[in-house]
Parts: C-alpha cells; structure tokens; sequence
C-alpha cells in the first residue's frame, strides 16, 4: 500500500476512535505533504513515497530538538507530548537499521563505490541515500564515514 494510503487510512482510523494526539499528528503530516504538493505544482508532480519519507523523518528530528528543549526549560508534559507525536510518526517510517547494519550498509557502499579518500565520501553518502532512505541517521552514518575513509 502506499504511504500515502497508509496515512490516510490511519486518519480515518483515527477519526473513528476519537484519537485526539494520533488525528492532530496526522494532519500535521497531510498538511506537510500537501505543502509539498503545492510546491511541485507547477512542475505538474506530486509528492512520491521517498519524499513523504524525508518529510516524515524531518519531523522526527525537529519533535527530537523540540522535545530536547522542553526537558532543558523543565516543561516535561510538553516534551512528553513532543515524544508521543514521534511514536504516531514512526509508525510510518521504514524500520530503523541497527548499528551492525548501518556498518554493514556503509562498509558495503565503500567497497562498492572504491572509495579510498575523503574525497569520495560525498558518492559514499549519495549511495546510502539512496539504498536505505529513512532507515538511518545520516548525521551519525556522515562522521562513522568519514573516519572510515580517513
């Protein structure tokens, strides 16, 4: 199904069990993807699963940093709202590799790209980027590259 589908259809679920946190997360992610949408109009495109992905995994990140600073300012009710609205986000994110896979993954895309220097390190990430979209933190896999290739 598509992840577009998916989303709709766990709106509507949503709506049907009176979910107040999961609707309110949901639309924010419609309302992110149709912002997108609009954007690609006048290329005449819309917004395809890859996209939606990095949306979705950009939200994560700034709920994470929002989350970060709420606990700092001691407002913890609303750091734990920020980490509930993750969890709903998540559930339509691909399945996070674990650290032996993301080395397994990196050591996999030097080996097939011949990296040797830092200078491939940009057609290293360009090859995990496109492999694994959403299913690692690039800003971890970037330095674990980097020291690989040092």
């Amino acid at each position: 199904m598509e992840l577009r589908d998916r989303l709709n259809s766990g709106l509507k679920a949503a709506m049907r069990d009176k979910d107040a946190l999961r609707l309110g997360t949901l639309r924010l992610i419609n309302a992110a993807i149709k912002d997108q949408d609009i954007a690609l109009r006048p290329q005449s495109q819309t917004v395809g699963n890859a996209e939606i992905t990095a949306i979705l995994a950009k939200m994560v990140k700034q709920r994470l940093e929002s989350a970060r600073a709420y606990e700092e300012a001691g407002r913890l009710e609303l750091a734990q709202q920020e980490q509930d609205e993750i969890k709903v986000i998540e559930e339509f994110l691909p399945r996070q590799l674990s650290e032996t896979e993301v080395e397994a993954a990196v050591s996999g895309a030097i080996s097939e790209t011949g990296a040797s220097s830092l200078r491939d390190m940009g057609r290293v990430m360009a090859v995990l980027k496109d492999r694994h979209p959403g299913q690692m933190d690039f800003g971890k896999v970037g330095p674990m590259v980097k020291a690989r290739l040092a």
